[in-house]
């Protein structure tokens, strides 16, 4: 890799770390409220730095996500459940990091068995939203379902069936959205990677 290369992805992580953070802090760009908890579509961004330069670049702008994520839950909460969730890092950050490794790696891997290219961007996008949803909620009810009376004013029984409806009525629409939006950005960007 020669140096203007080099200096291109700097660029282009350096500005989609700023595209995250402005996604973090004004609102509807993304987070859109839904009652105790919110959709999400910064994923989007993390999806299309992984599909156009990798899961290592994937990763990184992810954790960015992540460490954002988590530094607000302690100075300014996405919403009243993110105080109690989200100071875990294990729930803020990692599930950020994978984002973007599960993202790019799979479409490593489906773009050499697949024969368009963007059935596997669709495919690695709806894999790398997934990560994302069932990481949080899985952890949430691995580490909180003692606590789901306060948390969720549900007692512990009824707490798997409220996160598989969070799975179905957020998790899915993002992960739909990932899929149709990601390869529409990525295709391009990656395409102009190329040529530098």
């Amino acid at each position: 890799m020669n140096t203007k290369q080099k200096l291109v992805k700097r660029v282009i992580i350096a500005l989609f770390a700023a595209i995250i953070i402005i996604q973090n802090f004004i609102p509807f760009l993304g987070y859109i409220p839904l009652g105790p908890l919110n959709l999400t579509i910064i994923h989007i961004t993390v999806i299309v730095i992984a599909l156009s330069m990798g899961p290592l670049y994937g990763g990184i702008v992810g954790g960015i996500w992540g460490v954002i994520t988590w530094i607000r839950a302690f100075v300014w909460p996405t919403s009243p459940l993110a105080t109690i969730v989200f100071v875990n890092p294990l729930i803020a950050i990692l599930p950020r990091i994978l984002i973007g490794i599960v993202a790019g790696g799979s479409f490593s891997w489906l773009k050499k068995r697949l024969a368009k290219q963007s059935s596997a961007m669709v495919l690695a996008a709806i894999l790398g939203s997934l990560t994302n949803t069932l990481l949080v909620l899985g952890q949430i009810y691995l580490f909180y379902r003692g606590k789901s009376q306060v948390m969720y004013a549900l007692n512990v029984n009824e707490l798997l069936p409220y996160l598989l409806g969070v799975i179905a009525t957020n998790g899915l629409p993002e992960a739909i959205l990932a899929g149709l939006v990601s390869p529409l950005i990525a295709g391009p960007l990656r395409k102009r990677l190329k040529n530098n």
